[in-house]
């Protein structure tokens, strides 16, 4: 009986040390997401789940063109592309992107490009300061874009606008679901 008894407890330690260990993992390394909606197609489809990495970034800086998730004023994690840092004057000009008066390339957008019905821009010309009535992305703060331009809800929005540092759960440096997707993100 003592034998069953120390077989029991053993189970139950190692079932409690592996419930500690995921949460653990979920809360402090990395958690799961869900996309919801285009905004961010062809880089991610609806209903793809990620992976999203929340220490990587607690340890150093996020960067121009990472995938970040963050928590929008409507409450929900939105899915977006970091494309002005704190200080960046950004603008669009004949659907190119210029930063602090440099032109920056978006090979990401290439297919969203290419798949233009008409003969519009993917992106349409903008300034911050017609945008959201500043001339630069506030300190503790990012200026985001959904890859798909013309159907995403992002800092261009005055509901969303610039996003908070706090705000940010992470970078997106895979998608693990449905399995025929999974991949790796790249810049």
């Amino acid at each position: 009986m003592d034998l069953e008894k120390s077989e029991v407890i053993s189970w139950i330690k190692t079932i409690v040390f592996a419930v500690v260990l995921s949460v653990g993992i979920r809360v402090f390394l990395f958690t799961p997401v869900s996309v919801e909606g285009a905004s961010m197609m062809p880089t991610f489809e609806n209903e793809e789940k990620v992976i999203v990495n929340i220490i990587g970034p607690a340890l150093s800086d996020y960067n121009r063109f990472d995938v970040i998730v963050f928590k929008a004023p409507s409450g929900k994690n939105y899915i977006k592309r970091i494309i002005g840092l704190p200080g960046d004057r950004v603008e669009y000009h004949d659907d190119e992107l210029f930063i602090n008066g440099e032109k920056f390339d978006e090979p990401y957008l290439e297919t969203n490009r290419a798949e233009l019905l008409d003969s519009g821009d993917l992106t349409g010309d903008f300034t911050l300061q017609d945008t959201l009535g500043e001339e630069v992305v506030p300190e503790g703060h990012y200026f985001v874009l959904g890859d798909n331009r013309r159907y995403s809800s992002d800092s261009r929005d005055i509901r969303v606008g610039f996003v908070a540092q706090e705000k940010i759960l992470g970078t997106v440096p895979v998608v693990v679901w449905p399995l025929p997707n999974a991949r790796v993100i790249k810049d």
